[in-house]
């Protein structure tokens, strides 16, 4: 049986063989002037008053011979949804895409977003409501992920969470959590200058060069998005 999201129903891709079926280029959302093509990401609204809406990636669209709009889904999940749930580096606007397809009446999307990869969004200056970003891809029935590898920081050896804020060694370039160095947010957010304390051990056994007095201009960097 296929699945479907929670409090969607799916549409049969092929209810009538005989049914003339068109693909076409786009689709303006209902009561709003936006146009959503193939390729782009759209919200889709849930049955559940209060959920957030399902974000998908659309495949196809197409009308059958009564004029009714349908789009075949690509979906995204959030941590929430898999089989391993959110853990503590899966920043708030994470999302992973599915190998879950589905065909809806295009009636269901609200809205459109967009879904970066983890490396422009960890660019953006300002982070929107319909910004999203992903950088794993999801089997849906057997909860495995690709990449099942990704880089990991800090002495706690976590991937990186954009919503939080991180300090660069000067030593190592290494970046650290403020609470993994015993320092609180707003300490790390007026520091000018940090260093591990491996790279100071390191910086008073050696004569290469290293200062402990700061530089001039300032060497942290707020790993945080603005939201």
């Amino acid at each position: 049986m296929a699945k479907t999201r929670p409090g969607l129903s799916t549409s049969n891709p092929n209810p009538n063989p005989k049914a003339a079926k068109k693909d076409i280029n786009s689709y303006t959302i209902r009561g709003t002037n936006k146009i959503v093509k193939a390729g782009e990401c759209v919200l889709m609204r849930p049955s559940d008053i209060g959920k957030p809406p399902y974000v998908a990636r659309v495949e196809k669209i197409e009308t059958d011979h009564r004029n009714n709009v349908k789009v075949r889904v690509r979906w995204y999940y959030r941590p929430e949804e898999s089989l391993g749930g959110r853990r503590q580096f899966h920043g708030a606007k994470e999302l992973f895409l599915s190998d879950h397809y589905d065909v809806q009446s295009a009636h269901t999307i609200e809205g459109k977003c967009t879904v970066h990869s983890f490396k422009n969004y960890t660019k953006l200056e300002n982070v929107g409501a319909e910004d999203y970003y992903c950088r794993f891809e999801y089997k849906a029935s057997t909860g495995a992920f690709t990449p099942d590898r990704v880089a990991v920081y800090c002495k706690c050896e976590m991937p990186y969470n954009p919503d939080d804020l991180m300090v660069q060694c000067e030593g190592c370039k290494d970046w650290y959590h403020p609470a993994c160095v015993g320092m609180s947010i707003e300490a790390a957010k007026n520091l000018d200058f940090f260093t591990c304390e491996d790279c100071k051990k390191e910086m008073k056994k050696s004569q290469n060069g290293f200062h402990e007095s700061p530089p001039a201009e300032s060497k942290v960097e707020a790993k945080r998005r603005k939201r």
